[in-house]
């Protein structure tokens, strides 16, 4: 895979399934209109094949009402324009737009008797984010509490995310007042009620802490209906029961805290507790992928060991382990989205070798990564290491072709309660393509090993991670393939972190490094991150000394290889100060160093950033590596 190949990776991130119709969104970025395309396509369920089934300029998110005549699905009309809810007949044709929103649309859900959409939209202040208009020209904000933005959205606070109704004439109908941001809605089986998650005391103040309420359709206050342990997400309404994904935690945040999947009774005259199913552990429930009801039982997307597996789970169970659970589908892959009609059950999924492809009663139906792998992938193989304390790590290397032995590119993931896995992976590939053997780890700190590896950072960056880390370089440099002798390390968010701790402490291990929207300096990032305000007591501590101890910006004066500093201009997770900072750090002591910061991206860059931008930095990367490495 070469850098302009980003346009030949077609993902699936929403799937639809109702009788014979089965829709997929298939989107690739377009490097000639620098955005991203896609519509929708139908998949045969007898093996025929696809074929598009919209052609817009983007169409994701299909719904299927639930008499099947109808499909709802979010489109953008052009570059730039946000997404809007249109309806199309399943018999044939055209398409109907039923919003015009400045801001766009999020989320359309049908009601049982397939008449009404509900969905989620922002909806701004009076007179600012208006289309035609100039940010300059806006008033200023009094800002008084500290979530009042997120990074690639902006400003919160005074667009907040806000419940809606349409019938298929387009009449909305606006639920919810914008005191606070609402989840996905979802129907109770009468059609009367939408339920949905929100923070717990509507918005009153900064907290992750969330509840689920119910509203009238009809319209009416949100009541509280479930009282969580912690937060909730993807909530998926029965006969009788919801249910939903969350954590459970002590106070207003947390960090490295598995999700689970949680039941309570429907009941909409009084807030009802939840029970946990799943043990708090060994699950860890992927938050972006909604449980989904068959029968007695829950299927839900389960993190385990770098693949993201659909697994069933009974709604009888009480802190069942991922062990006793059921696996449907995923190993050694991601689910990146399912669909459930009646007991049939269709899975978008990636893999080592396939960005996307759908899997219907355990056959694969279709894979849009055919010209991804003529363009060439190449091989993902297992290691372990073991740390100087005995514990056990696992990870991957991608291999390029040929005997070797290659140079060696040691990449650490962000999150860090985040993983390395099974799922294709793009940066790899690019690298593995132009010659290096790319190691990819899962140290402690990451998600996916059980609950007590996650938490093993808290308090305690730059320690054991650091030892795993190395650990499965020393195992991947102990392969035949591998140049120990033309090593380099790299990583971005808590990668960038590990990147300049490594430069630092680890120095003489690496020809060079890459550093990229990095955690540099932990005391500018409490107030000037998004999350900081949290994140860092969270993780780190609360004490300004041991933030410092702990900040890799302390230690610039002993980073004497090759550094680059990258980031995006308009990041709000780690703000463009701590690239800054370290720049000017290296630079002022005569390290070799380079800055490069592209505008007008945010933190997501090199994953859903401006396509040219993702090409533009795989070429800047290839070249650094090829001046430091060979």
């Amino acid at each position: 895979m070469r850098p302009d190949d980003i346009e030949l990776l077609t993902t699936i991130d929403s799937i639809s399934l109702r009788g014979e119709l089965l829709l997929v969104a298939a989107t690739h970025p377009d490097l000639s209109s620098n955005t991203y395309r896609g519509g929708l396509h139908r998949v045969a369920l007898d093996g025929a094949g696809t074929r598009p089934w919209t052609h817009g300029h983007h169409d994701f998110s299909p719904a299927i009402s639930s008499d099947g005549t109808w499909v709802a699905f979010l489109r953008r009309v052009s570059e730039g324009a946000p997404p809007q809810l249109y309806v199309q007949p399943t018999d044939g044709g055209d398409a109907r737009a039923l919003t015009d929103l400045p801001l766009g649309v999020q989320s359309p859900v049908w009601s049982p008797d397939s008449t009404r959409i509900a969905f989620t939209a922002r909806r701004a202040e009076e007179g600012r984010y208006e289309r035609d208009g100039k940010a300059t020209a806006e008033p200023f904000r009094r800002i008084t509490r500290l979530d009042y933005r997120w990074d690639d959205i902006g400003f919160t606070f005074d667009r907040r995310v806000r419940l809606f109704v349409t019938d298929l004439a387009g009449e909305l109908t606006e639920l919810t007042d914008g005191a606070c941001d609402v989840g996905a809605p979802a129907w109770t089986p009468d059609g009367a009620h939408l339920i949905f998650s929100a923070q717990a005391d509507w918005g009153e103040r900064a907290s992750q802490r969330e509840n689920l309420y119910a509203v009238p359709v009809a319209g009416g206050q949100p009541v509280v209906v479930i009282e969580t342990a912690g937060d909730a997400r993807s909530v998926h309404v029965g006969d009788d029961v919801v249910v939903f994904i969350g954590r459970e935690f002590d106070g207003d945040h947390a960090v490295a805290v598995n999700t689970g999947v949680w039941a309570a009774p429907l009941n909409l005259t009084e807030p009802q507790a939840p029970r946990r199913l799943t043990d708090v552990e060994t699950v860890d429930c992927e938050e972006s992928v909604a449980p989904q009801l068959v029968g007695s039982s829950v299927l839900v997307s389960i993190i385990n060991r770098g693949a993201s597996e659909l697994r069933q789970i009974p709604l009888s169970a009480s802190a069942i382990t991922l062990a006793e659970t059921t696996l449907l589908a995923g190993a050694r892959g991601k689910v990146k989205a399912f669909a459930v009609d009646g007991s049939r059950v269709a899975v978008a999924l990636s893999t080592p070798d396939s960005a996307g492809c759908v899997v219907f009663e355990d056959k694969v139906l279709a894979d849009f990564s055919e010209p991804l792998r003529a363009s060439g992938v190449h091989e993902v193989r297992e290691i372990t290491g073991k740390s100087p304390d005995g514990y056990e790590s696992h990870g991957w290397v991608v291999l390029p072709d040929g005997p070797g032995p290659h140079p060696v590119l040691l990449a650490v993931h962000g999150g860090p309660f985040a993983y390395h896995g099974w799922g294709f992976f793009d940066e790899a590939q690019v690298y593995a393509s132009a010659g290096y053997l790319v190691i990819l780890p899962n140290p402690r700190g990451s998600t996916g090993y059980g609950q007590a590896h996650g938490q093993a950072i808290v308090h305690a960056f730059g320690t054991v991670d650091v030892d795993d880390v190395l650990s499965l370089l020393d195992a991947a440099l102990a392969l035949p393939e591998a140049d120990a002798s033309r090593v380099g390390v790299m990583g971005g968010s808590y990668g960038g972190f590990m990147t300049s701790w490594l430069a630092a402490h680890h120095g003489q291990r690496f020809r060079a490094a890459w550093s990229e929207r990095a955690v540099n300096a932990w005391d500018s990032f409490t107030g000037s991150s998004d999350i900081g305000y949290s994140f860092t007591d969270c993780y780190v501590s609360t004490d300004w000394e041991t933030q410092v101890k702990t900040s890799p910006l302390t230690y610039a004066d002993q980073i004497k290889i090759p550094f680059a500093v990258v980031h995006s201009e308009h990041d709000w997770r780690c703000p463009v100060e701590q690239a800054q900072r370290m720049f000017v750090a290296l630079h002022k002591q005569g390290t070799p160093v380079e800055f490069l910061l592209f505008p007008g991206e945010g933190h997501e860059l090199t994953r859903s950033g401006q396509p040219r931008h993702r090409k533009q930095r795989f070429d800047a990367v290839l070249d650094w590596w090829a001046r430091h490495l060979g």
